[in-house]
């Protein structure tokens, strides 16, 4: 849904330089930014937050159609992925559920996660399958499907290997593109485990070996990887994302990203998945202060901020649309309440019951009731969907798709009646 008429926020507008205390973020009726000023403009309805305002966060590494889960308690630390992926607790708790919901509900896993992100202020997304609903974007943008009326990342999450017919294919396929400068961005997971596991670090030279180490490959996790690997991806141009709250748990170990950072290797945040990861990519924040705070790195918020705003935009190859407020972009912003005197790290502390206000490509996708009233005019109450967050009344829009269709988007209660009708134990939203 859309506001009547151009619009200004005004609040603390943060940019990827600074933080303009007193500013205005003004919308235009195409759902474009018009502008980020410091002046109160003419001819726009001003709507005081008295929040923070800023990009909406992109989440570079996900899982969404596991997100239907509850957290998963790993009976054991694993050397590696491949451990407890072949494991039959994972099998029975995660695996075989998120089978049964794609061939009995196909879509409506992701769909529900994709509700999960947005309410957490997540306007992007990365690691939709090829089994997701929708392959253009819908509630929320898809960053390795079609975006922006294009389709130029990849994703692979395993390299090649005999036990999975065709991925060499699609790995040299995905190579041949990047080389034919098709690809901007190869999101791939790799060295995924312990440090002193050998077939975990390995995969790097793997990679190198296979011609995938250029410009375009994003490493997902890497917790095996040394400060000499960074320094040879940074020379190559790659970039990495790290998820350290499913590495803690699943490992005992998280990648050592401070050694990544000072060799200048480009580093975004990715909170995985529901099962091992953090419940929203907020509270992924937290944990990744903490863990580099262990390695030896006091981060100042403001970089923290940018991991998941213009730097993770950066890295997706989306810079000149995504991960700032600028005029001509997309309004894919958020409004978070103020609580903190320092607007970044309000952002740090912040946790999914602080946002206040989303909006993707213009349109208000998430809000306060009595925001989203006064904002879509009247009838918002009776057009949208009512939902009660974290003791907040607040207004939701399933409907959103950028490409527009003709089919009605399901409600999140129609979603979670689905969802509850073949896996009773789904795991909570607003937790």
């Amino acid at each position: 849904m859309a506001p009547v008429g151009a619009i200004a926020l005004q609040g603390c507008v943060l940019t990827p330089e600074r933080a303009i205390e007193n500013g205005f973020v003004i919308i235009g009726e195409d759902r474009t930014i018009l502008s980020v000023q410091e002046k109160a403009p003419q001819g726009a309805r001003i709507h005081r937050t008295q929040g923070v305002i800023l990009p909406g966060l992109i989440d570079l590494h996900g899982h969404p159609e596991y997100n239907v889960f509850a957290p998963w308690e790993p009976p054991q630390a694993y050397d590696n992925r491949y451990q407890w992926r072949t494991s039959d607790i994972y099998n029975k708790l995660i695996r075989d559920p998120q089978v049964l919901l794609r061939k009995t509900i196909p879509g409506v896993a992701a769909r529900y996660a994709e509700v999960r992100a947005l309410v957490g202020g997540v306007t992007a997304i990365q690691g939709a399958s090829a089994n997701y609903p929708d392959p253009g974007e819908s509630l929320v943008r898809n960053v390795d499907l079609n975006i922006f009326g294009h389709s130029r990342a990849r994703s692979q999450v395993d390299l090649p290997s005999a036990d999975r017919p065709g991925s060499a294919e699609t790995f040299k396929a995905i190579v041949n593109g990047i080389q034919a400068r098709e690809v901007d961005a190869f999101y791939l997971h790799l060295a995924e485990g312990r440090p002193s596991d050998e077939r975990s670090w390995r995969e790097f030279d793997q990679l190198v070996e296979l011609g995938g180490l250029t410009s375009s490959t994003v490493i997902i996790h890497g917790t095996a990887l040394s400060r000499e690997h960074f320094g040879r991806m940074r020379e190559a141009g790659a970039k990495l994302v790290w998820s350290p709250q499913s590495n803690l748990r699943l490992y005992n170990e998280t990648t050592r990203v401070k050694d990544a950072l000072e060799l200048g290797l480009p580093v975004a945040i990715g909170a995985d998945w529901m099962p091992s990861g953090s419940t929203s990519l907020l509270a992924e924040l937290r944990v990744a202060r903490r863990a580099l705070a262990q390695q030896g790195l006091e981060i100042a918020p403001q970089q923290l901020v940018r991991m998941v705003t213009s730097d993770a935009a950066r890295i997706a190859g989306l810079d000149s649309k995504l991960g700032s407020l600028e005029a001509g972009r997309p309004a894919d912003l958020i409004v978070l309440e103020r609580r903190h005197a320092d607007a970044w790290e309000n952002v740090v502390q912040a946790d999914p019951s602080w946002v206040d206000l989303v909006m993707i490509d213009g349109d208000l996708s998430y809000g306060r009731v009595d925001w989203l009233e006064s904002l879509a005019g009247p009838g918002a109450r009776e057009r949208l969907e009512y939902v009660i967050a974290w003791g907040k009344e607040m207004l939701l829009d399933t409907s959103h798709s950028v490409y527009g269709t003709n089919t009605p988007a399901p409600t999140l209660s129609k979603l979670r009646a689905d969802l509850i009708g073949q896996y009773p134990q789904l795991g909570p939203i607003f937790i």
